[in-house]
């Protein structure tokens, strides 16, 4: 038929174009109308510039590589700190005995990382030996024939090729939700952070478990769109979290809401039902990582305390009881509320005290973030509540950070921010979000913030960690404020070494080093000053700096006494007497 002439003119060209709308709307999704009906020829899209095309990706690699050279630096010249010792040994003595021995408050996964540098660095293993955690560890690394710089490196180098795959996550977060200037910012964020880097380059466990629970949140947020796909994926990342470090459980209900809600907002058919079952099926997916981990290490699961198992009673005991996890890691979560009863001290602002604070974890956090950093976190967090298309991400990013920091803050040992090493990971995909914020000002200011946390990131270079902000002194003042991992956890033992020998060769040593190192492996002959009357105390006092903040008594009249000379990685204080 043809068209009906006998209408109006206005009335036929309106028909028309509903027609043309709507062979327009049953097109297939993706399928543009112009594919299916060419228009005429038009000026070409230029493509875009191999200059532009690899300028994203070349500056990812820019950022990672800095970041590994800061951390490969401090992972060769740092000595072992307090806890490295214990985490190589039962790393090798997983390798070499295939048991859940050593260290049974903290979960295998994270060793088992540690134990693939171990491999490579073929170590001597004494199985013989019947010492506890950690003598094993200083008798591997000191006393069985072995290199302690070689294996230390080789140890440290699979946490620092994981923390770097930890920034990629951080950056393909941000640009999922900002894109590419905030996936970059929040990559300069992470890259750049002095705690991130200090305690990535160690063979300890903090930045692997902080590192799996944000991977876990980001796939979550993935999931919205793909939920078959990523909650699964979200299971197995928050199993890796929760068999590296018990500190992760705290985290696990908030996640597991995320994955319901991430299934309710893909809008599936039986939302309600499919939503329930996302849940469980990311909770059986994590447990069944923790199982396999101990697999890993034995698979007949056997388990005999070699130290003591605290009893646990009320809802904590009731908690670790209905668990369905190994016995080693019900023990180990025994072990570790034990230790919560232990009366710690700790050093803040320059006081001493026994117990902790509530409000420690945020004031050294105050310590020891740049203060571009800072300024960045307070912004991003602003604005994923604020704009509107943002404020959907904010569950993934602020409430599991927001849950593990109260939870840390809850604990009994105020000794350092690794405790809260998530807080720059997640804080640094909010920052990136300033940029999508709609004000001129953002992109040139965020830019100057980010060319701050640069600077002051790289001039601590390489004691990253004593680091601390412009506004507490930087890191040469860090040890007035804080003490242990915050400052000084032993790692500057061959750094005192080489500082004895250049500049105070012949000179009696009286020493008091807090760590896990053997001074006299690196050639320090010294004396305990706390052992002689204090008249017999003469030529150099070198004293670690956390031992300084406690000092009570004998040693801090001897350091009142002194006279300062040196430091050495601003973590460890030469007086002369």
């Amino acid at each position: 038929m043809g068209p009906d002439r006998s209408r109006p003119l206005a009335v036929r060209v309106t028909a028309g174009r509903m027609m043309a709308h709507e062979q327009h709307s049953v097109l297939e999704p993706g399928t543009h109308d112009d594919e299916e009906h060419p228009q005429p020829a038009t000026a070409p899209e230029r493509s875009p510039r191999p200059l532009r095309r690899w300028l994203l990706p070349l500056l990812v690699v820019v950022l990672l590589a800095q970041m590994a050279a800061a951390m490969v630096t401090s992972a060769v010249q740092q000595t072992p700190t307090i806890d490295e010792p214990v985490y190589v040994g039962t790393a090798a003595d997983y390798l070499h005995e295939h048991r859940v021995r050593l260290n049974p408050e903290h979960p295998p996964l994270g060793k088992l990382v540690v134990a693939v540098g171990v491999a490579v660095a073929a170590p001597h293993v004494d199985t013989s030996y019947k010492g506890d955690q950690g003598q094993f560890g200083r008798h591997l690394l000191y006393e069985s024939g072995n290199d302690p710089w070689r294996l230390m490196f080789w140890a440290r180098l699979p946490m620092i090729v994981l923390t770097l795959l930890f920034g990629l996550v951080v950056f393909a977060f941000a640009r999922e939700l900002a894109g590419a200037a905030a996936g970059l910012a929040a990559l300069a964020l992470y890259a750049f952070s002095p705690d991130v880097i200090a305690h990535g380059s160690l063979a300890t466990l903090d930045v692997p478990a902080a590192g799996f629970v944000l991977t876990s949140a980001w796939l979550l947020w993935r999931a919205r769109r793909r939920p078959r796909l990523y909650v699964p994926s979200a299971g197995v990342a928050l199993g890796a979290g929760l068999a590296t470090k018990m500190s992760v459980l705290p985290a696990v209900p908030v996640l597991l809401a995320l994955a319901a809600w991430s299934v309710w907002r893909a809008g599936v058919e039986n939302r309600r039902k499919r939503a329930a079952l996302s849940a469980v099926v990311m909770a059986v997916t994590a447990v069944a990582v923790v199982w396999v981990s101990y697999l890993v290490v034995d698979p007949r699961l056997r388990w005999t305390p070699e130290q003591p198992v605290p009893a646990v009673g009320g809802l904590k005991g009731l908690l670790v009881r209905l668990l369905p996890l190994p016995a080693s890691y019900r023990d180990g979560m025994r072990i570790q509320f034990g230790l919560e009863n232990y009366p710690w001290q700790g050093f803040l602002f320059g006081h001493l005290y026994t117990g902790s604070r509530w409000y420690y974890l945020p004031a050294a956090l105050l310590v020891k973030t740049p203060l571009g950093m800072l300024a960045l976190w307070v912004a991003g967090a602003a604005v994923l509540m604020a704009v509107r298309r943002l404020r959907p991400a904010a569950p993934y990013v602020l409430v599991p950070a927001g849950v593990l920091l109260a939870a840390a803050m809850t604990g009994s040992r105020d000794f350092g921010t690794r405790y809260a090493v998530f807080v720059p990971m997640f804080l640094a995909v909010a920052a990136g979000c300033v940029l999508a914020a709609r004000w001129r000002w953002a992109p040139p200011v965020t830019g100057a913030l980010l060319v701050f946390v640069a600077v002051s990131s790289l001039l601590t270079y390489p004691y990253y960690l004593p680091y601390s902000n412009e506004a507490f002194g930087g890191p040469a003042k860090t040890h007035l404020r804080l003490h242990d991992s915050n400052v000084d956890w032993g790692q500057d033992l061959g750094r005192l070494a080489d500082r004895l020998h250049r500049r105070y060769r012949g000179e009696r040593v009286w020493l008091v080093y807090k760590g896990s190192g053997v001074p006299s492996y690196y050639g320090i002959e010294a004396s305990d000053p706390r052992r002689v009357p204090p008249r017999q105390v003469r030529g150099l006092l070198v004293v670690s700096d956390s031992a300084a903040a406690k000092a009570r008594g004998r040693l801090a009249a001897l350091i009142r006494s002194s006279r300062p000379v040196d430091d050495v990685g601003h973590s460890i204080t030469i007086y002369r007497r």
